[in-house]
């Protein structure tokens, strides 16, 4: 076996997080179709949807005026950030129960490396279902588990038995699991790359194997490497516990092309508030702000801007997005993603936020 099969990869996805927290703190919600986000009234956007409201097509990053359309029934609540955090750390602490070898990619999931852990468990598997246990026991929610040799397989396995499920892949069944895999499962492949894909007869694993990694990549430039591999369960990239933060940024890609000048303006207000959220708990402030449009062609254009002092509240990050927003052709042309980029971050040498005391107007 290979030394990179060798390792012990668990990959923990909550399930419906910040709906799912709703509806166990407000029993009035459960078994209802609910909706974390925006108002519908308004230009909002979902943030969360329940199991309840998916089964009328509503999920996250849709319009909430579609959603409303979708299912007219639906609960819409706002979001309540601080207890998510709060939730959030007390899953962490379970994990720390196991392994030091965790890697977040949210407030509800993040890698673990449990090759060498804790508890000298020699199964990941079992491992895995303790965990879970452990996080229904502590905060009465549900989490999803994949479990494999590798990040990518184990991240694609936790959404195979959603929600409240487990998935393992081992070394001896990766191939045979990836070449019949649909194209669109697999983790990173969007619905633009997928349709591209189709045009090219590519609509699974096997037929994406079929392919020489060089036409690959003159199909789809670097990231054709990544396919080629990925497609043969190689994936080495290690699980991380610190990562020096080089940017803060929020993005969404919509359910349908937006066209509406107003909606977008009301979009990058709430983009900034998560932002400023996220600087706010990380005592972090920066001075360049960077706008990604992608427009409903797929043409992707950035815009930035940079002062000479720090900013990290809402209302300054908001209005320098907005003033980017000018330079494009938003309103004139339909969008279909809008992102927001902090960077130029207050880092030290170590790549730890240094203490700023920052004026506000």
């Amino acid at each position: 076996m290979k030394a990179a099969e060798t390792r012990k990869i668990i990959h923990i996805d909550m399930d419906a997080f910040y709906a799912s927290v709703e509806q166990r703190d407000f029993p009035e919600y459960r078994g209802k179709p609910l909706i974390v986000g925006g108002s519908p009234e308004g230009r909002g956007v979902v943030a969360a949807a329940s199991y309840e409201v998916r089964k009328f097509g509503v999920h996250s990053a849709m319009p909430a005026a579609k959603a409303v359309r979708l299912c007219p029934q639906a609960i819409f609540v706002k979001p309540r950030f601080d207890v998510y955090r709060e939730v959030s750390r007390q899953i962490r602490e379970i994990f720390s129960q196991f392994t030091d070898l965790v890697e977040p990619l949210s407030l509800d999931e993040a890698y673990l490396d449990v090759t060498e852990n804790h508890l000298n468990v020699p199964s990941a598997t079992l491992i895995a279902q303790e965990i879970r246990k452990r996080i229904k026991e502590k905060t009465n929610l549900t989490a999803s588990a994949g479990v494999a040799y590798n990040k990518f397989l184990a991240k694609v396995a936790s959404d195979i038995n959603k929600p409240d499920g487990i998935a393992v892949i081992t070394p001896d069944k990766a191939e045979a699991f990836l070449e019949e895999l649909q194209i669109r499962a697999f983790h990173g492949i969007g619905e633009a790359t997928e349709k591209k894909m189709k045009k090219l007869g590519i609509a699974s694993g096997k037929d994406l194997k079929a392919w020489d990694e060089i036409d690959l990549v003159e199909h789809f430039g670097k990231v054709g490497r990544h396919y080629y591999r990925i497609v043969r369960g190689i994936d080495n990239r290690p699980v991380k516990t610190h990562r020096i933060r080089k940017s803060i940024g929020k993005e969404r890609t919509f359910s349908e092309d937006i066209d509406d000048l107003g909606w977008v303006n009301n979009f990058l207000d709430e983009l900034s508030e998560k932002i400023a959220d996220s600087m706010e708990k990380k005592n972090a402030a920066g001075k360049t702000v960077t706008l990604k449009v992608r427009y409903d062609d797929f043409e992707t254009i950035t815009r930035s801007n940079s002062y000479s002092y720090y900013i990290n509240n809402a209302a300054a990050i908001a209005e320098s997005a907005k003033m980017l927003l000018e330079q494009t052709e938003v309103g004139d042309r339909k969008v279909r993603l809008l992102g927001i980029t902090l960077s130029n971050l207050n880092l030290d040498e170590r790549g730890h936020f240094k203490q700023l005391e920052i004026p506000f107007k």
